[in-house]
């Protein structure tokens, strides 16, 4: 018997002409974990559809109403016994560089591209949804950036978007992996508009029966349709109501200052718990770069961020708190992680400075993003 696609594919025609497209994560057991398999599927599709003046707009969502996408499939490359030396032929290197090439084109695309992203968006699927053109969430939605938890950093773009929340927000929530709701996303400037998870078929039938020729652009068109489906009440955002506390928190000179805050402040807030609960457990190294990478990267052009994040994730995979990180919670799921320092105070400066050199020879894969 042979398999379905990891990424389904389909093109409805619309009733006044041209067609809209669809791509369907389709890895329903994984929560649509992103694979390297759906990257090869989907980079090279989403270009060809790009090209087709046929093609109204496309829509990317996920299979089964659990997840869109629950983030990057990171156990193979977790797996990999990574080496200076083999670091220019490896499978982190391919699935990093070919990852951040597809969100990278998703930032750029020169159509709409609609990312439904309901239930679970973690991580890689984040990274799906910020550069998108229109980005819904729904009720069901919870999303986070919870690399700490693995011995990464929030990647996939998170150098860019996360400097592009309101202050203090980024580093706050790159630090603790706190979950957010669909008000937190539209808060941080991670989606656009809330829906009703049911609507999804709603606005794929909208959008067929659509005159799109009376409409002086496609995202105006599209946007006739959106705009009455739109959520008005909101849950409550934890990122709103938190807003100037969380500030203050990160308010400190230096990683070991800002973090010594965030965990001596005494709450019953059971979301802050869980994000003090975050950061205190988390992985000390991540910390650091967390902090290194948003300093860096508030200038920086997305093309820029995308290259240093290649340079930073290969270094996390060959420093090895990423595999332990990766076997602690997802594989042998003891919870207990081994990190290579006690605590954020023990990381040397020069452990943190190590992680932003290339590690590869020759030029940056990405020199042509």
């Amino acid at each position: 018997m042979t398999a379905e696609p990891k990424v389904l594919f389909e093109v409805r025609s619309v009733i006044s002409g041209g067609f809209i497209a669809l791509a369907t994560l389709n890895s329903e057991k994984t929560l649509n974990a992103l694979s390297l398999e759906m990257v090869d599927l989907l980079y090279p599709q989403l270009k060809l559809w790009e090209q087709d003046h046929s093609i109204h707009c496309v829509i990317l969502n996920g299979a089964g109403t659990k997840a869109f996408c629950a983030g990057g499939d990171v156990r193979r490359v977790a797996e990999e016994k990574l080496t200076l030396d083999s670091v220019n032929h490896s499978y982190a290197l391919e699935f990093f560089t070919k990852e951040y090439q597809l969100d990278y084109l998703i930032h750029t695309y020169k159509k709409p591209i609609i990312v439904w992203a309901h239930g679970i968006v973690m991580g890689g699927g984040i990274g799906l949804l910020a550069g998108a053109s229109h980005r819904i969430v729904t009720e069901t939605t919870y999303w986070a950036m919870p690399e700490i938890t693995i011995g990464l950093y929030p990647d996939v773009g998170g150098t860019y978007f996360l400097n592009r929340a309101p202050q203090g927000l980024g580093l706050f929530m790159g630090l603790t992996g706190a979950a957010g709701n669909a008000a937190d996303a539209l808060f941080l400037q991670l989606a656009d508009r809330v829906m009703k998870q049911e609507y999804f078929s709603v606005v794929i039938d909208q959008l067929i029966q659509l005159n799109w020729s009376a409409f002086d652009s496609a995202n105006t068109a599209i946007n006739s349709v959106l705009r009455p489906l739109t959520l008005k009440e909101l849950p409550e955002s934890n990122c709103w109501k938190n807003y100037f506390l969380l500030r203050e928190l990160v308010d400190e000179e230096g990683i070991i200052a800002i973090t010594q805050k965030i965990l001596n402040y005494a709450t019953t807030d059971t979301w802050l718990m869980k994000a003090q609960k975050n950061l205190s457990s988390g992985c000390p190294t991540t910390a650091h770069i967390v902090y290194e990478q948003l300093k860096r990267g508030t200038h920086l052009s997305l093309k820029a961020c995308f290259q240093l994040e290649l340079i930073l994730s290969l270094q996390c995979v060959l420093q090895g708190d990423f595999s332990e990180g990766v076997r602690a919670l997802l594989i042998d799921r003891d919870q207990t992680p081994h990190w290579h320092y006690e605590n954020i105070k023990s990381v040397p400066r020069q452990k943190v400075l190590d992680h932003f050199n290339a590690p590869w020879v020759g030029a940056h894969p990405l020199v042509d993003l």
